[in-house]
């Protein structure tokens, strides 16, 4: 099967899946917050060779993920929706350009990005999020036509890409394409959270501290 058509079934099965439990909370989405740890920490830990680098990113990881949990907790969950969004629409803007105009390569790190790639990144989260709001399937109040809501897209966008190249460098270093097997057509749980990781916390620390006050 072509790997673009299982990136698509496994997509289509798996966004829906996790926006229902981050909506839903309760017992469910402790659940899945665990599970998704576990996932990620082992597929990080058979990566990195080097052991100091190994134990800083389990324990980066598990903050990661305590963040993502606390922000449910404390936040409204359309916030975490909206990053998550974020994060998504980085990803497919970054595979569809760069798959698409293909172009000049981005850094060595990871060879498939490309410049394209970058910019399609940084585009395709804010027109599919104003896109999203304008059919109301946005559950929260926010202008994102607003220099302040662009601005936030945009630095998110950044980080998110940002955590993808860090994961691809170790990727690298050990030689291998993915983080695991996981997922067809994507590889590796972290392969897919890889920007989200770095996300959250941020997100989290900028709506805290009313850096960027969206709610």
């Amino acid at each position: 099967m072509d790997n673009l058509l299982k990136r698509f079934l496994i997509s289509i099965f798996l966004i829906p899946l996790t926006f229902f439990i981050i909506i839903e909370g309760s017992y469910l989405f402790i659940f899945f917050t665990i599970l998704c740890f576990c996932i990620t920490i082992y597929e990080w830990y058979m990566m990195t060779r080097d052991r100091f680098y190994c134990y800083i990113g389990c324990i980066f990881i598990l903050f990661s993920f305590y963040i993502f949990y606390r922000f449910r907790i404390e936040l409204n969950f359309g916030y975490v929706l909206f990053i998550t969004l974020i994060c998504i629409f980085t990803d497919l803007g970054g595979y569809l350009f760069g798959k698409i105009l293909k172009g000049p390569k981005l850094t060595k790190i990871s060879p498939k990005k490309t410049y394209a790639g970058l910019i399609g990144g940084f585009l395709l989260p804010l027109s599919s999020l104003i896109f999203l709001k304008k059919m109301n399937i946005i559950l929260i109040e926010i202008d994102f036509l607003s220099l302040k809501i662009m601005l936030f897209t945009f630095l998110i966008s950044l980080i998110s890409q940002l955590g993808d190249i860090f994961i691809s460098y170790f990727k690298r270093k050990a030689k291998i394409k993915d983080t695991g097997k996981i997922l067809p057509g994507h590889g590796g749980l972290l392969d897919r959270i890889d920007g989200m990781i770095f996300a959250y916390p941020i997100s989290y620390i900028l709506l805290k501290l009313s850096i960027f006050n969206l709610y």
